[in-house]
């Protein structure tokens, strides 16, 4: 298939845009920049630059166009944000965006459109011991700052099922694929951690071969859960994370300090838990996580790290 792909040069982007190509699709691949288009172009696949919530410089840059499906990989997360307000950009992208998206799938003759979206959408609060389905309440307001965020998960959702083969790709917790990063970070003890419940992850390399799969074999209309087999607290995760790195293990914060410093983080840090099953992705996709949980993810990022400088 030739696919718009839509934050190419992101965390996720860049590779799926590898992930995409190594399957046989052409990729045109949107961003905002000069140096993000270098980055998608380095991969093989053609840049296109334009500001997804500027609505006409968007239809003006794939005028010319066409393409088979349009990926939503879409956010302003580079840096994660402390605060409810640091998600305003990204639930922009998630309402307006997708609208503007789904403008230029029409121009492009693109039927298929899949987006992005995450589980926190099933609510930032404690679920229990019920094992959340694609069948379970999502995007439902709960009166508190988590409300806008529901919000615009829930828009970009419904915007995408009005695509003739809309498809929405419900991720966990993205890690893996900033190794260094990551470890640079633990380093410096730069990832707090507090008591909480448990979350569900998903290492970027199976987020990728998850999201190749819908693209191919995904069913219109539907949702897919794409997260490891194992939910964990975001305590163990880290924690694991900085042994297997070999650096001191992460601060600990009491959770009124967490919530205090950085509310949004502590929404699902301390305030969240919940078991999410992938067994529809595994059922209707045939997609199995390389790693099936974090441990195994863990340690494949410790062996990419270790050829690499601490910085």
């Amino acid at each position: 298939m030739k696919v718009l792909l839509a934050g190419a040069s992101g965390t996720l982007g860049l590779p799926l845009t590898r992930g995409l190509i190594a399957h046989g699709h052409q990729v045109i691949g949107l961003t905002r920049g000069r140096a993000g288009a270098d980055r998608i172009a380095a991969l093989g696949a053609t840049p296109v630059v334009a500001d997804a919530l500027d609505r006409d410089s968007l239809l003006d840059a794939v005028a010319s166009l066409s393409a088979d499906a349009v990926i939503h990989e879409l956010t302003a997360l580079r840096k994660p944000p402390l605060r409810h307000s640091g998600m305003a950009l990204t639930d922009l992208l998630r309402s307006k965006g997708t609208a503007n998206l789904l403008a230029a799938a029409g121009a492009l003759g693109a039927k298929r459109f899949l987006t992005q979206s995450i589980i926190f959408g099933y609510g930032y609060y404690d679920h229990g011991d019920r094992v959340l389905t694609e069948q379970s309440p999502f995007g439902d307001p709960a009166g508190n700052a988590s409300d806008p965020h529901i919000a615009a998960m829930r828009s970009a959702e419904d915007q995408a099922f009005t695509a003739p083969e809309g498809i929405a790709l419900r991720y966990g917790l993205l890690y893996g694929g900033d190794a260094t990063q990551m470890r640079t970070l633990l380093a410096k003890r730069g990832v707090p951690v507090a008591t909480g419940g448990l979350l569900g992850w998903i290492h970027h390399n199976d987020a990728v071969a998850a999201t190749v799969t819908a693209l191919e074999r995904g069913q219109a209309g539907q949702a897919y859960n794409i997260v490891d087999d194992q939910p964990a607290s975001w305590r163990e995760v880290f924690t694991a994370m900085a042994a297997a790195f070999g650096t001191q293990a992460p601060r600990r914060l009491p959770g009124w300090l967490l919530r205090l410093t950085a509310p949004y983080v502590a929404s699902f840090v301390t305030g969240t838990s919940m078991r999410v099953s992938n067994a529809k992705a595994k059922t209707e996709l045939g997609w199995h996580p390389q790693f099936p949980t974090y441990h195994e993810g863990i340690e494949a990022m410790a062996r990419s790290a270790s050829a690499a400088p601490a910085r």
